[in-house]
C-alpha cells in the first residue's frame, strides 16, 4: 500500500488527515528548531509512524514543499498589493522584501533553495517553486529595466539568490541596522545610475 487513492477517487479521510496533521506539525517544527528538525519528531508528535510520513513526503524536500505550498497564499497577497504600485522600481523593492521574510520563515530555509536553484534537478520538490520564483522576479526585474530603473546586465535569478542571501544572514543573527546596509549595497549594484536612494 502505497498511500495514494486510484486517480479520480478522493483521498481516504484517514489519509487526508495525516497529511494535515504532517503538514502542520512539520510547519511548527520548521518554525522552532528549523529545516534540519528530526523527520521522526515530526511523524511522533503528529500521531503517525515514520512509514506514513514518508509514505505522503518521500524527502525532506517533498515535506519542505509541501508547507511552503500552505504558506503561498500570505505571498501571493503582497504579490497582489506589489501590483498595485504604479512604480516598477518600487515594485520590485517590495517583492524583494517579500521574498526575504518569506525565505526567513524558517531557519536553515535559504540553503535548500539556493541548492535547487543551482542544480535545476527536477526530481527536487523545491526546484519548482524556485523556478516560479526566479521567473517573478525577472518578470519585476524586466518592468524595472523597462523604465530605467535597473541594470540591463541583472536577471532575476540574481536578485533571487540576493534575497536568499539575506534571508541566510537574518536569520544567523544579523541586527536590522546591519540588514539595511546590505540591502542598499545590494540595490547600488542592480539600480541605475542616478536611482540609488
Amino acid at each position: 500500500m502505497n498511500g495514494t487513492e486510484p486517480q479520480g477517487r478522493k483521498p481516504r479521510a484517514d489519509v487526508q488527515r495525516n497529511r494535515a496533521a504532517l503538514l502542520a506539525t512539520a510547519q511548527r517544527h520548521f518554525r522552532q528548531h528549523g529545516v534540519g528538525t528530526s523527520l521522526e519528531a515530526v511523524a511522533k508528535e503528529a500521531g503517525v509512524g515514520p512509514g506514513t510520513l514518508y509514505r505522503h513526503f518521500p524527502t525532506r524536500e517533498a515535506l519542505l514543499a509541501a508547507v511552503l505550498q500552505t504558506r503561498s497564499e500570505e505571498l501571493g497577497a503582497r504579490r497582489t498589493d506589489i501590483e498595485q504600485l504604479g512604480d516598477a522600481g518600487a515594485a520590485l523593492e517590495q517583492w524583494l522584501r517579500a521574498m526575504e521574510e518569506y525565505f526567513s520563515a524558517f531557519s536553515g530555509l535559504p540553503e535548500p533553495l539556493m541548492t535547487a536553484a543551482r542544480a535545476q534537478n527536477p526530481d527536487n520538490p523545491l526546484t519548482i517553486p524556485c523556478d516560479i520564483f526566479i521567473a517573478t522576479t525577472d518578470k519585476y526585474v524586466k518592468a524595472a529595466q523597462n523604465e530605467g530603473h535597473v541594470r540591463a546586465a541583472v536577471r532575476g535569478y540574481d536578485l533571487f539568490l540576493a534575497a536568499c542571501s539575506i534571508a541566510w544572514i537574518k536569520g544567523n543573527g544579523a541586527d536590522e541596522e546591519s540588514l539595511n546596509r546590505l540591502r542598499t549595497l545590494i540595490a547600488s549594484g542592480y539600480r541605475q545610475r542616478g536611482e540609488i536612494a
